[in-house]
């Protein structure tokens, strides 16, 4: 190791170089303060994070890939936020949440005639069941799909949620509550007699 980079990895005490600080005095990244380090110690996260969002690996890792475009394009913003950790969710839900609405205006711009009609039979009714629930789910505003969709398909605890969006236990909990009150008077309104 040349004595120039011997300098440059040590901190003013000749030991090594603690992790770099944010005004918060909490560690911004373990060890290393560089766009390629975060993105390698990062990636897996997000992709996991956007696959349990979108159910669909293939449009998770094109979420996590737009995102990492964009921290190449912000990267002195992102680098002056406390927790480039959290802001990385942040962005993940967000695209997920973009995504998903331009998918729904697809949907209700599409011209209904266009569209085949399907019978169903009983074999398909649990299907069906599937079908409608999630056409439900997508009437729900995001931040309780995206609560519910966590809590009861991907079968995560509250603090991870709250982790992982970036908010309290609290407002995950409110979240969810809201979105089953919410589902539950749907149902009532397509079917009163549930």
């Amino acid at each position: 190791m040349r004595a120039r980079d011997r300098l440059a990895a040590t901190g003013a005490d000749g030991g090594p170089d603690p992790a770099p600080r944010r005004p918060s005095g909490r560690t911004a990244v373990p060890g290393v303060w560089d766009l390629e380090s975060l993105v390698a110690w990062k990636g897996p996260q997000l992709v996991r994070l956007a696959r349990a969002l979108l159910r669909d690996p293939h449009q998770a890792e094109d979420v996590v890939q737009d995102v990492l475009a964009t921290c190449v394009r912000k990267w002195s913003r992102i680098q002056s936020v406390d927790d480039p950790s959290a802001y990385l969710n942040r962005m993940v839900v967000n695209a997920v949440t973009s995504l998903r609405r331009r998918a729904w205006r697809r949907e209700w711009l599409s011209d209904p005639a266009e569209l085949p009609e399907v019978h169903l039979d009983d074999s398909s009714s649990g299907h069906a069941e599937r079908q409608r629930c999630l056409a439900l789910l997508r009437r729900l505003p995001d931040r309780q799909r995206i609560a519910l969709v966590l809590r009861l398909y991907e079968d995560m605890p509250d603090e991870e949620i709250a982790d992982l969006l970036g908010c309290s236990t609290g407002t995950v909990r409110s979240n969810a509550h809201r979105g089953l009150a919410t589902l539950r008077r749907l149902i009532a309104e397509e079917d009163p007699r549930a």
